[in-house]
């Protein structure tokens, strides 16, 4: 596993989970490509794999059309495609769709979309009149543009896996959160859901962590990246506060949450998250000093300006790799790192 604290990279044995370098090497049937969202964790995911990134031409054309070609043949292949549809997101959504269709009709076997992070996924279900449901609308795009199978890293509601009619494989990033966070060794634990929609998030991570004490953020959102903390289910009182959620987008929520959970005694407040989107101001939040630490993971790039001295950065790149390997070998997905 690799873990980046700030701006230094520090490289760490945890999820020692050993690559199938002898096998995967006379494999010729898998192929691994990454578009241009997050090379750097495409490149550690090839390297677990023991193998190269398939050789790919990306250009954008001067009124901004991307163009992709694959520059070696895949017939008969089983192709992964490492994309994560992160900021900004609309680029990275296209993109992924032609190079779908490029391996389509470069008549490989099967087409894998390996998607880190899952843009789009907040609009999962109607709450008002008139809008729409993004999160199907981007399982249809997936679908009709030659996908076979998607695999997927915590996402943001579970239910989206439903959406799709072709094999979907959901894995999961707490692992790597969660033995960082024992390996702390710190004392009197309390992990904390945000909202009362991370319960079962919250939990699964609680009963990971030697079954530690779980509370609960009851907040009301009066709109879109704006969060109204209203009190706290549970003991936190001069405990350590874990923090866990799926993603931090703008800050808001988990800031609120440290508050609150500093104005209820908490000792000390972590904050855990798979993916950093961290959308303007969430840096400056995040570095003000209501954490002790905030621990993400790369399926999602973390640019330089974006990071801060608390910030630590763990690799989920083993993870991805693994679960790639047993899909290619048809042997169990389903309760890997769960």
């Amino acid at each position: 596993m690799t873990i980046s604290r700030g701006t230094v990279v520090i490289r760490s044995a945890a999820l020692s989970l050993q690559p199938p370098l002898p096998q995967i090497a006379d494999n010729s049937r898998l192929r691994l490509f990454s578009g241009s969202a997050n090379v750097p964790l495409s490149q550690e995911v090839a390297r677990y794999l023991g193998m190269d990134l398939g050789p790919m031409v990306r250009k954008r054309f001067a009124d901004g059309e991307l163009y992709v070609q694959i520059q070696e043949s895949i017939r008969g292949c089983d192709v992964y495609l490492m994309q994560p549809t992160c900021c900004p997101v609309n680029d990275h959504l296209m993109e992924l769709l032609i190079m779908i269709d490029a391996c389509h009709r470069a008549s490989a076997r099967q087409i894998t979309a390996v998607i880190p992070y899952y843009g789009y996924a907040r609009a999962d279900r109607k709450t008002a009149g008139r809008e729409s449901i993004t999160a199907k609308l981007v399982a249809n795009l997936i679908t009709q543009a030659g996908a076979d199978r998607v695999l997927a890293m915590d996402l943001h509601s579970a239910q989206i896996q439903g959406y799709f009619d072709i094999p979907f494989d959901h894995v999961y990033g707490s692992p790597v959160l969660i033995e960082y966070i024992a390996n702390k060794q710190l004392s009197d634990i309390v992990v904390v859901s945000p909202d009362v929609g991370g319960v079962a998030r919250a939990r699964a991570f609680a009963k990971k962590l030697d079954d530690a004490p779980l509370a609960i953020i009851d907040k009301r959102r009066q709109a879109h990246n704006v969060a109204e903390v209203m009190n706290v289910i549970g003991d936190v009182a001069g405990k350590t506060a874990v923090l866990v959620d799926d993603m931090i987008d703008t800050a808001g929520t988990i800031c609120e949450g440290a508050k609150i959970l500093r104005e209820q005694g908490a000792r000390q407040v972590y904050a855990c998250a798979t993916h950093a989107v961290f959308s303007p101001p969430a840096t400056e939040r995040l570095s003000s000093g209501l954490f002790e630490e905030v621990i993400v993971t790369n399926s999602i790039p973390v640019p330089e300006d974006h990071r801060f001295e608390q910030l630590t950065v763990l690799s989920v790149a083993n993870i991805i790799g693994e679960t790639i390997w047993r899909i290619h070998e048809d042997s169990s997905v389903s309760s890997m790192f769960r």
